[in-house]
C-alpha cells in the first residue's frame, strides 16, 4: 500500500499544478502574474503534435545510410537487427517514464541528480549536450556540403566560378539565422509541432521517390560518365533480372556487417528528447506518452525499413554509404532526386531546433538550476550554441570525426546506461528489491548498452589505425 502511495503522490500534485493557471487563464493579468510558475509544467501540446516532435528527434540523416547496412547484413538480418532495436528503444523509454513518475521530475538531469546526486546531474547533462551538439553538427555538415551541389545541379553550373550563393559556409550561416534561430527561440517544444509535420513529410517524400525510382532504373546501372541514352530508355534490360549482381541477399556478412550495428543501434536516438516532449504533453500520464512514443518509434520503425529495402533493391551491391550520392552516379541533373536533397536538406534544418531544446535543458539544469523562465537567457543560449557550432562546421569539419567518438560513448549512455542505472537506483527496495526480474533486466540492458559502446569505439579505432575511414563517411 506504501508504495502506491508513494507513486501516486507525484502525479496528484502535478495534476494540482497544471489544473491551476487553466481555471485561473481567464482571470485578470495581476492574477496570471502569480501562477506563472506552474505553467511550466502545463502541458499545451496535442497528441498529435508531440508524436511529430518525437518522431522528428528520431529521424535524423541516419536514413541515408540505411540501405548501404542492408547492403551489408542482408534482408533479413536487417529486420531483425532494426526490430531488436526499435524494441530496446522503447524499453528504455518506459524505464525513463517510469523513474520519472516515481520521482515526480520530468527532467533527465534531475533524475540523474536523484539517483547520484550532483555528479549524476553532471552527467546526464553532459552526455546530452554533446550528443546533441554533435548532431546538430553533423546536420548543419550536410547542409555545408549538400546545399551548394544542389543549388549548382538547379542551375546546371559545372564548375562554379566563387559565387557567394554556391559558398557553403555562407549558406550554413543563412539557414542557421533564417530559419533555425527563430525556431530554437520558441518558449516551447509543442510550437515546433508543425515544422516537424513538416520535416517528416519531406521524408515521406524522400521515401516514395525511392519506391518509385526502384521501379525505373535498369538493374545492373550504368554509370553517368559513361552512359548512352539507350540505356535510359530502355527501362528494363531484358537480360539483367538473372545477372547475379541483381539478387537480393537475405543474409549477407562481410567486413563491413560489423559497422552496420552501430548505425542501426543509434537509428533511433531520441531519448533527451523524451522527457521534454512529456512534460508539454497535454493531460500528460505515463501511458500516454509511452504510446507517444511507440507510435514514433513505429512510423519511423516503417519508413526507416521500406528506405533501406528500396534502396538497396536499386542498387544492390553498388549502393553507398549515403544513398542520394548513388543516383547521382546515374544522372547528376535528375530533377527528382535534386528534390529529394532538398527535401532532405529541408528535413534535417528542421530537425535541429527539437535537438536544441535539451540541450538549453541540460545547459540551464546544470548551470542556473534553481532559475525560472528567463526569455534573455533562453535567446543568449540558443545563440551562443548555435554560433558555436557554425563556427565548428566551418572551421573545424574534422572534428565532426572526433564526433563520432563522442557519439559513440554519448549515445549508449542515454539509451542504455543512464535509463537502466537510473532506474535500479529510484525504483525504492520495497517496491522492486535488486534479484526482482524488472531490475535484473534493467542490469542487463545498462550491459547491453557498454557492448555497444566498446563495439562502436573499437571500430572507430580499427579504422583510425588502417586509414580507411568507413566510419566517418556515414555522417
Amino acid at each position: 500500500m506504501q508504495s502506491l502511495r508513494l507513486t501516486n503522490r507525484p502525479h496528484r500534485t502535478e495534476n494540482a499544478e497544471a489544473n491551476l493557471p487553466e481555471s485561473q487563464e481567464f482571470l485578470s493579468g495581476a492574477e496570471d502574474k502569480k501562477t506563472t510558475r506552474f505553467t511550466d509544467f502545463e502541458g499545451k501540446t496535442s497528441f498529435g503534435m508531440s508524436v511529430f516532435n518525437l518522431g522528428n528527434a528520431i529521424m535524423g540523416s541516419g536514413i541515408l545510410g540505411l540501405a548501404y547496412a542492408m547492403a551489408n547484413t542482408g534482408v533479413i538480418l536487417f529486420l531483425v537487427l532494426l526490430t531488436v532495436v526499435a524494441g530496446l528503444s522503447s524499453y528504455s523509454i518506459h524505464l525513463l517514464l517510469k523513474c520519472s513518475g516515481i520521482v515526480g521530475i520530468r527532467a533527465y538531469e534531475q533524475l540523474g541528480y536523484r539517483a547520484f546526486g550532483t555528479p549524476g546531474k553532471m552527467a546526464a547533462g553532459i552526455a546530452i549536450t554533446l550528443q546533441n551538439i554533435g548532431a546538430m553538427s553533423s546536420y548543419l555538415y550536410i547542409v555545408k556540403y549538400e546545399f551548394p551541389l544542389v543549388i549548382q545541379a538547379f542551375l546546371r553550373v559545372d564548375k562554379p566560378a566563387g559565387e557567394w550563393y554556391m559558398n557553403g559556409n555562407y549558406l550554413v550561416i543563412i539557414v542557421s539565422v533564417a530559419v533555425i534561430l527563430p525556431l530554437a527561440l520558441m518558449k516551447q517544444l509543442g510550437y515546433l509541432g508543425y515544422t516537424s509535420g513538416f520535416s517528416l513529410s519531406c521524408m515521406v517524400f524522400f521515401l516514395i521517390s525511392v519506391i518509385y525510382k526502384k521501379f525505373n532504373t535498369p538493374c545492373p546501372f550504368v554509370d553517368f560518365a559513361h552512359n548512352s541514352t539507350a540505356s535510359v530508355m530502355n527501362v528494363t534490360d531484358p537480360g539483367g533480372e538473372d545477372n547475379p549482381a541483381c539478387i537480393p541477399k537475405m543474409a549477407n556478412l562481410n567486413s563491413q556487417t560489423a559497422y552496420t550495428i552501430p548505425i542501426l543501434a543509434f537509428a533511433f536516438v531520441c531519448h533527451p528528447e523524451v522527457l521534454p516532449i512529456y512534460t508539454e504533453l497535454r493531460n500528460a500520464t505515463k501511458k500516454k506518452m509511452q504510446h507517444v512514443a511507440n507510435i514514433s518509434i513505429a512510423v519511423m520503425y516503417g519508413m526507416y525499413f521500406l528506405a533501406a529495402l528500396f534502396g538497396y533493391l536499386t542498387f544492390y551491391g553498388e549502393v553507398e554509404a549515403e544513398l542520394l550520392h548513388t543516383y547521382s552516379r546515374i544522372d547528376p541533373y535528375d530533377t527528382l532526386i535534386l528534390c529529394v536533397r532538398v527535401a532532405v536538406l529541408t528535413a534535417v534544418t528542421l530537425t535541429v531546433p527539437i535537438v536544441l531544446f535539451p540541450v538549453r535543458r541540460a545547459i540551464q539544469q546544470m548551470m542556473f538550476p534553481n532559475k525560472t523562465f528567463y526569455w534573455p537567457r533562453h535567446i543568449a543560449i540558443a545563440f551562443v550554441l548555435l554560433t558555436f557550432i557554425n563556427l565548428l562546421v566551418i572551421f573545424a569539419p574534422n572534428i565532426l570525426g572526433i564526433f563520432g567518438v563522442i557519439g559513440a560513448t554519448s549515445a549508449p549512455c542515454l539509451i542504455f546506461i543512464f535509463p537502466a542505472v537510473f532506474y535500479i537506483r529510484i525504483v525504492p527496495k520495497e517496491e522492486e528489491p535488486l534479484r526482482s526480474t524488472p531490475k535484473i533486466l534493467a542490469a542487463c540492458f545498462a550491459g547491453i548498452g557498454f557492448l555497444f559502446m566498446i563495439m562502436s569505439l573499437s571500430f572507430i579505432i580499427i579504422d583510425w589505425t588502417s586509414g580507411t575511414s568507413k566510419a566517418s563517411s556515414g555522417h
